[in-house]
């Protein structure tokens, strides 16, 4: 089996790329820059960690975003919420996340993806979903997944599948596939901000957190 990872260099998507090439042969793993605040360290990140696995890299540029966003991730006169952040509140969980929501950003990405996926022969296209934020972000749930498999298979020659293998599992789980797997979890940046350091505030970084924490 073939793949293409979508790597955000995120916990998700480092755990899934690990996860892809423990189960298939990785084509390319393919990081957006879509002018979010932390561009610079994904891509950095990520050219470090395909760089040791000697997996093909491609870092897609996607500057037309912010002509149709005022997402606080991309519009630098927005705020990223920090202090009103509560990872264990719904509510004021979805009340965060307005501020952080792209318009149909994982739509674009996958489809993306897809068509780099048929050109290169592989059926899997490999993003990162989790439980956990799928409360609240809907484009990471596993019915989303089915969907977009779905679609794929009217809108690419070899049936594209989009292949998660942690869409039931919430961070802590991760963390601990994470673990098994042998995951360089120093080369993660999870922060929705692009400083030296992660903030430790943010909603990103504080659900990595808890879940390093309670694997400890």
């Amino acid at each position: 089996m073939n793949s293409v990872v979508l790597l955000s260099s995120g916990l998700d998507s480092t755990v899934n790329l690990y996860e892809a090439l423990e189960k298939s042969e990785v084509r390319l793993a393919i990081t957006f820059d879509y002018g979010q605040r932390a561009a610079a360290r994904e891509v950095a990140r990520a050219r470090e960690m395909t760089s040791r696995l000697n997996i093909p890299h491609k870092v897609i540029e996607l500057a037309w975003f912010r002509d149709f966003t005022k997402t606080s991730l991309v519009d630098r006169s927005q705020d990223v919420p920090t202090s009103a952040v509560e990872i264990d509140n719904l509510k004021a969980s979805f009340e965060t996340a307005k501020a952080v929501w792209v318009p149909n950003r994982n739509g674009i990405f996958l489809n993306i993806g897809a068509a780099f996926a048929e050109s290169l022969g592989a059926k899997w296209l490999v993003p990162g979903f989790n439980a956990e934020e799928a409360a609240t972000f809907p484009d990471n749930s596993q019915a989303y997944l089915e969907v977009a498999t779905k679609a794929f298979g009217f809108s690419t020659g070899n049936q594209v599948e989009v292949k998660c293998f942690t869409t039931a599992m919430d961070k802590t789980q991760i963390v601990a596939r994470g673990k098994e797997l042998g995951v360089p979890f120093e080369l993660i940046w999870t922060c929705y901000f692009g400083e030296e350091k992660p903030c430790g505030q943010c909603e990103s970084c504080r659900r990595f957190q808890r879940a390093l924490q309670a694997n400890g």
